[in-house]
């Protein structure tokens, strides 16, 4: 796996193509957007995403998914919304058995089906892995040290996956639980989004650890339905990713989250952003799925009321705190 090709050059994709330089492999990244294109190759900066971070002269971008033929391995950077549509454009470009790495955190807004059930209903012909947990982008553009979750079903992909992209400080940690590693990255995105309403409306650091506890409790209900291990959520792409996320408004999910317990709408919001704050779509299927399930969510609830319904934030903050008591294992 010497030729690594990263499909989607925002601030994540291109933080992960600027690792797999470092460790030594020819990398393309592949941008929707012309200008993205152009800064990467002449002033080795992504202006719009990454402005922060000068790149590597070895990293090429592209926006022909046709140069991306080459590759002996992708990694997929798009949106979760729009990731069934751009593998389905990618694939036919690509050798047969080259694998696609899932990197997007989220569940499929209009199927409710995970990111690896949507890839493999556009091919069969490439092994699915996903590469997941506790990363911010711009820690990892410039090389600071991290842990993170790559799963496959075939071992041996994973590990020559791991040879190909590891670094000293970027360190995968191999799993065969690729359902397990989507459902912590996607609830997580919606218990930050919890956490900084929290912030936002000033309820203080013993309210923030409670959300982050009682939302792990969410998640492990919610992975129980997919079929998720437990320890695979107590993991770093499960309680790891969610303390970061939870913990730090470099988090697009907990700032949009604070921005809203202050009182701001989430249109004028997103309006503002150039990048996704995926929680705020992955809230809604996760609430419907709950919903049909009777899956116990409150905090999920809480924040579909705010985000979907436009519910006021301190209300709802008042009625999770109105809940009668309960055992902490039920």
């Amino acid at each position: 796996m010497q030729n690594i090709g990263v499909l989607g050059a925002g601030a994540w994709g291109t933080a992960l193509a600027a690792a797999a330089v470092e460790a030594g492999r020819n990398t393309l990244l592949w941008a929707r957007e012309p200008e993205v294109v152009s800064a990467i190759n002449e002033t080795h900066v992504n202006t719009v995403y990454l402005p922060q971070v000068e790149l590597s002269k070895n990293l090429k971008a592209t926006q022909n998914l046709s140069d991306m033929a080459v590759c002996d391995a992708v990694l997929l950077v798009t949106p979760a919304q729009h990731l069934r549509s751009m593998a389905a454009s990618l694939v036919p470009h690509l050798k047969k058995g080259v694998p696609l790495v899932i990197c997007s955190k989220g569940i499929e807004v209009q199927t409710g089906q995970l990111m690896s059930q949507a890839i493999k209903e556009v091919t069969q012909e490439h092994p699915v892995g996903v590469l997941s947990g506790p990363t911010f982008a711009i820690e990892v553009a410039r090389g600071l040290p991290c842990a993170i979750t790559l799963a496959t079903e075939d071992e041996k992909v994973g590990q020559e996956l791991v040879n190909a992209i590891g670094l000293p400080t970027f360190r995968p940690y191999l799993s065969d639980d690729i359902i397990g590693a989507q459902i912590g990255g996607a609830i997580k995105n919606v218990l930050a989004i919890a956490t900084g309403i929290a912030a936002g409306l000033e309820t203080g650091e013993n309210a923030r650890a409670a959300v982050i506890t009682r939302g792990l409790a969410e998640m492990m209900r919610f992975g129980a339905f997919f079929g998720a291990r437990r320890e695979t959520l107590m993991g770093l792409s499960g309680l790891g990713d969610l303390i970061l996320t939870c913990s730090s408004t470099q988090s697009r999910n907990m700032s949009l989250g604070k921005a809203i317990g202050e009182g701001q709408t989430l249109a004028d919001i997103m309006a503002e952003r150039n990048s996704v704050a995926e929680g705020a779509h992955t809230v809604e299927i996760v609430y419907q799925i709950a919903e049909r399930e009777n899956l116990d969510m409150p905090i999920t609830k809480a924040v579909y009321r705010i985000l979907k319904e436009g519910k006021h934030a301190r209300d709802i903050m008042n009625n999770l705190l109105a809940r009668p008591f309960t055992d902490e294992n039920s």
